[in-house]
């Protein structure tokens, strides 16, 4: 089962989310005018991969990989090292990511790092693709663009994933995610920098697809052009209100722009 995309949505003169059924006139022209223009400069494509390319915890929740993280430090007597705020928070991340400001490069934070890693591999089979993103992919890898994930989850639930959808040609060995020095996870730029070295790539070639403040952040500072998708109008408030320029409701019009 996929969700389908969103309706238009429309909160003011600059902040919109171009949808296929978009009428073209006034800011909404432009703002199709931006889409085509930054598809048609791109040579490099870097997706960010949660989100663009699928929902990973649809059918096996982010909260509940954040309590299985939460209760295994528990178990090994490490309650106190998070707040109670931490100790319920949805986002497994959240909890990886206090864990490492107080243990940094510790054995613990690998221990906790790899975890996570497996909660994310069990997530895979019942991730949900984000629609046209299948389409997409192969239709940007068949007109010659070089592609490359740029992702804060594992490298390894990433390649999990795209194997299973018949995807991982399309972008193999070019997939860049979490590795242990987690302050280098987005917003820094790091995996974007690597994905552009490995693809002998100039920044002004290529554009970054994600969907989170930090995606763009990230984008920005490596001097990527950048197209938010945001699956709901919660998430494109929040990639405009970062900076975003262009952001769509789904992958459809992309698609259709391509093979145009």
């Amino acid at each position: 089962m996929v969700r389908r995309p969103l309706g238009n949505h429309y909160d003011g003169p600059d902040t919109l989310l171009v949808t296929p059924d978009t009428k073209q006139t006034g800011p909404v022209a432009a703002e199709t005018a931006n889409l085509q223009e930054v598809i048609e400069r791109a040579r490099f494509i870097l997706f960010d991969f949660d989100g663009p390319i699928c929902r990973l915890f649809a059918g096996h929740s982010a909260e509940t990989v954040a309590k299985d993280l939460v209760e295994w430090l528990e178990r090994q007597g490490l309650r106190e090292l998070l707040t109670e705020e931490e100790r319920v928070h949805p986002d497994p991340m959240a909890v990886l990511y206090a864990v490492n400001r107080r243990h940094p490069h510790s054995d613990l934070v690998v221990e906790l790092e790899e975890r996570l890693t497996q909660q994310e591999l069990k997530a895979v089979p019942s991730a949900w693709p984000t629609e046209f993103a299948d389409p997409l992919i192969r239709t940007w890898s068949a007109v010659g663009a070089r592609l490359a994930i740029a992702t804060n989850n594992s490298a390894r639930t990433s390649a999990s994933y795209l194997e299973s959808r018949g995807l991982i040609g399309c972008f193999a060995p070019n997939i860049y995610g979490r590795t242990k020095e987690l302050n280098r996870l987005k917003p820094d730029p790091y995996c974007l920098n690597r994905a552009l070295s490995a693809l002998g790539a100039a920044p002004a070639a290529a554009l970054m697809i994600g969907d989170a403040p930090s995606d763009f952040v990230a984008a920005k500072e490596a001097g990527v052009s950048f197209l938010g998708y945001a699956r709901n109008e919660d998430k494109g408030e929040e990639l405009r209100k970062a900076g975003a320029e262009v952001v769509v409701g789904s992958l459809e019009p992309v698609l259709d722009m391509l093979r145009a």
